[in-house]
């Protein structure tokens, strides 16, 4: 308990540095993703801007990076992350590393939840006179906001979890401070408090991004 209460600056300065890590993560992730989503939503066989040659392109890199290990891709834009942040150590390396890799699983999440938009609403906007990039943004988006939300949700859920493993690197946050202070002092207390206050974190997003997709279904 004395070590516990000792290392209590510790725990509150990780919770919050995980809090910024997954909140910079999820803006950005969410907003390069749903771009990337879009385009292939879009640009696939049959969508609003069918180009096969721009939905080839993006499908191949989507799919090459994707089934990349967490961990190793970090460490494989390591050059990257210098190249931008300044370096590899901190929250701030580990939001945009982060950033990086979940944006590629957005665009899936995002892809997904659009082509499942019923193309007779798309028919009725475009017969009405609307242009594909309004389509897009009044019809389209709009349209698949209830699976989006959930997506997005999922999407918080694995970034609270990536970001355990930017701690195994230096990253910084709740995954730093069970290793360092919990695991490698063999401090067990330490490494199940951390692993409670991560599914408090998780099960506060899960219930919210819930509320929120029934909202947007009841539209």
């Amino acid at each position: 308990m004395d070590e516990l209460i000792a290392d209590l600056p510790q725990y509150v300065q990780a919770i919050w540095d995980t809090l910024y890590i997954v909140v910079i993560s999820l803006v950005a992730s969410g907003v390069v993703g749903l771009v990337l989503g879009v385009a292939l939503a879009t640009t696939r066989s049959g969508g609003l801007l069918a180009n096969r040659a721009v939905y080839t392109v993006l499908n191949v890199v989507v799919n090459i990076v994707r089934p990349i290990p967490f961990i190793i891709f970090v460490t494989a834009i390591d050059p990257l992350t210098i190249l931008v942040v300044g370096t590899t150590i901190g929250p701030t390396a580990g939001a945009f590393a982060l950033s990086v890799a979940a944006a590629f699983a957005v665009s899936r999440i995002v892809e997904q939840s659009l082509v499942g938009v019923e193309p007779g609403v798309l028919e009725a906007a475009r017969a009405a006179g609307a242009g594909p990039l309004r389509i897009i943004a009044t019809v389209l988006i709009p349209e698949g906001l209830g699976p989006l939300v959930l997506g997005y949700t999922f999407l918080f859920v694995g970034i609270v979890d990536m970001t355990a493993q930017v701690g195994a690197i230096g990253g910084g946050g709740l995954g730093d401070f069970a290793i360092t202070y919990g695991a490698q002092r063999y401090n067990w207390p330490i490494v199940y408090l951390t692993v409670a206050t991560i599914i408090v974190l998780v099960q506060v997003g899960q219930f919210a991004g819930n509320a929120l997709a029934r909202r947007a279904l009841r539209r």
